[in-house]
């Protein structure tokens, strides 16, 4: 078990959106940030993206070896610009989430990182608390509450990810720790950017809908809006997790439109989707703080702006980076799990019992199960 002295840590992301892979450094001892370091990015080809798309919905057994190579590659590719981590997190490449049914599916084998990299990997995240009973996400909110110190807030804030998945997390910082009662409420909203950049595919062969310009020319119908609200989803109760195409078919409700108008009704969607989530909070957040792609999307901002009486900005807004959040949230949670400490909680994923999840390999073949409650 790794000491409390803090020590730089790598962090991976590749997130649903399949844009590419974010990688940073922080510094930390799993409860602290004590500093932040560099970054990295290394995107996708559109035939590298075609790869993982034609991967997505599968699992162990399937034929993946394409994909799995792709992976694996780009990420020791971003990763070995690195000097000085001692530990990396590597989350991996999700492929499918079914936490009630067959479980999660990350892409990557966190050995062979280990191996080609030289430096011990934590990596298969979520496995340890779906077994438990969680929901196995999101996970970043161990994080968001250390981020929440950093900046010193004092009163609670709200912290909302719009990746291909929007997921929100309510943090109280009056609390001395993530796992305690009270601390954190965290759950995903709903879709985000993935059925808009699916359908700017689709029908534009453009990744994704740039600085909002097709939705603003567009209006939002109402009569689709309204359908995709009557989902079961927003009924639940959270913690509460989808997979990517948990929503897959909004792009039918908005098949008939045009274009302008069939974007802008899925952004719409997508903010309404976080209106409805702002509901479950606990108390009100004297902020929101927006991080992922969806925060450069003026149009998806400005309706969030119009019906919150909070203030909403980006995540820069506090000195935090929000193209890398998610990355050196991995890495602060590689360090947890290297200490033994918790990564989701009752209030985050739902699990039994706070769990640290997560698996450690070294670069001479052992690997450590972890996952004890």
């Amino acid at each position: 078990m790794l000491s409390a002295d803090r020590l730089w840590a790598l962090g991976a992301m590749s997130g649903t959106s399949l844009d590419g892979v974010d990688a940073a450094m922080i510094e930390t001892d799993g409860e602290v940030i004590h500093g932040f370091g560099p970054t990295a990015y290394r995107p996708y080809t559109a035939q590298e993206q075609a790869v993982l798309a034609a991967a997505l919905g599968k699992w162990p057994g399937d034929d993946l070896d394409a994909a799995a190579r792709l992976v694996e590659a780009a990420h020791l590719e971003v990763l070995g610009r690195f000097d000085g981590a001692g530990i990396v997190g590597f989350h991996g490449q999700t492929l499918t989430h079914d936490p009630q049914g067959r479980g999660t599916h990350q892409l990557g084998d966190g050995e062979a990182l280990a191996q080609g990299l030289g430096l011990p990997v934590v990596w298969d995240f979520r496995s340890a608390d779906i077994q438990l009973g969680g929901e196995g996400a999101p996970l970043a909110p161990f994080f968001h509450f250390a981020c929440a110190k950093w900046i010193g807030a004092t009163a609670p804030i709200a912290f909302l990810n719009l990746g291909g998945v929007g997921n929100l997390t309510w943090v109280d910082p009056s609390y001395a720790r993530p796992e305690a009662t009270g601390a954190l409420l965290a759950f995903d909203t709903g879709p985000a950017n993935a059925p808009i950049n699916d359908l700017m595919m689709a029908r534009r062969n453009e990744p994704f809908d740039r600085d909002g310009a097709l939705a603003r020319r567009g209006r939002v119908v109402q009569g689709a809006l309204e359908l995709f609200l009557d989902e079961p989803y927003f009924l639940r109760m959270p913690p509460k997790s989808l997979d990517r195409d948990t929503f897959a078919d909004m792009i039918g409700l908005v098949g008939e439109l045009g274009d302008g108008d069939a974007v802008a009704t899925l952004t719409g969607m997508s903010a309404a989707a976080v209106l409805r989530g702002m509901e479950h909070c606990p108390s009100p957040p004297t902020r929101l703080l927006v991080t992922g792609g969806g925060r450069h999307n003026p149009v998806m901002m400005d309706m969030l702006r119009a019906a919150l009486d909070c203030p909403v900005d980006p995540v820069e807004a506090v000195g935090l980076d929000g193209d890398m959040l998610e990355a050196q949230a991995f890495a602060h949670l590689a360090v947890r799990v290297a200490r033994g400490l918790p990564t989701s909680c009752a209030s985050t994923t739902g699990v039994r019992a706070a769990v640290s999840g997560g698996t450690i390999s070294r670069p001479d073949k052992t690997t450590t199960a972890r996952g004890a409650g």
